[in-house]
């Protein structure tokens, strides 16, 4: 299989993006476990992944990197994290923030497997009440409510180093119905600039619709 690094610790061959595996044997959430050049890989499925579709669609920055420690909003069971648990290896740790304690209970699991990842329940519109957590190289949010781009601005304003990135899933459909996506990732780009400046944006059909994915730095 021939295959390229678009960006560290990811693998692509064609339309197949795969992350060496964390914890062999594990499949998870992979489509499926493939071994190259001797080691293990996880098939990182981009219609279960917002960040996997925005990689494939080309986005131009991934600032996702062994080691990084990774404050996400909205984790749920942990499908996208556990191939950001294995870009960052051992050495890094993902803060899983989510709401429900159904999704909580569906992440434990993984978290008892993937020893980088911390569950942390939570309400992502409220960051004083895990106030505990180190700042953090990157803040990824997954959450559907139509105060997104308010619930990444106060997280990063707390959590986020300087010169520290943020990666964003705008849903559209979930900020409003009656309005063109297109109309909505225009004017939730205009609330962020004022605090982040976007490095790349991808519109994530046909993995998604009404979904666009952004890569932001802090100011």
């Amino acid at each position: 299989m021939k295959t390229s690094e678009p960006f560290p610790g990811i693998l692509r061959s064609g339309n197949r993006l795969f992350t060496r595996n964390l914890v062999p044997g594990n499949k998870a959430f992979a489509k499926s476990l493939v071994r190259l050049r001797g080691l293990e890989y996880r098939e990182w499925d981009p219609y279960r992944s917002k960040a996997a579709a925005a990689i494939l669609r080309g986005i131009g920055n991934f600032p996702i990197n062994q080691g990084s420690r990774i404050l996400y909003l909205g984790i749920s069971s942990g499908s996208t994290a556990s191939f950001l648990s294995d870009i960052i290896g051992p050495d890094g740790v993902i803060y899983g923030v989510e709401i429900s304690e159904r999704s909580m209970r569906d992440l434990a699991p993984l978290a008892e497997k993937r020893k980088n990842i911390v569950p942390v329940l939570a309400d992502s519109r409220r960051p004083e009440t895990y106030s505990w957590i180190e700042p953090v190289d990157v803040v990824y949010q997954d959450v559907a409510t139509n105060d997104q781009s308010e619930i990444i601005i106060r997280n990063s304003q707390r959590f986020l180093k300087k010169r520290g990135h943020a990666l964003l899933a705008i849903k559209a459909r979930s900020i409003d119905v009656t309005r063109p996506p297109r109309e909505i990732f225009r004017q939730e780009k205009t609330k962020l600039k004022k605090h982040f400046k976007i490095l790349d944006m991808a519109e994530l059909e046909p993995y998604e619709r009404d979904h666009a994915f952004l890569v932001m730095k802090k100011r």
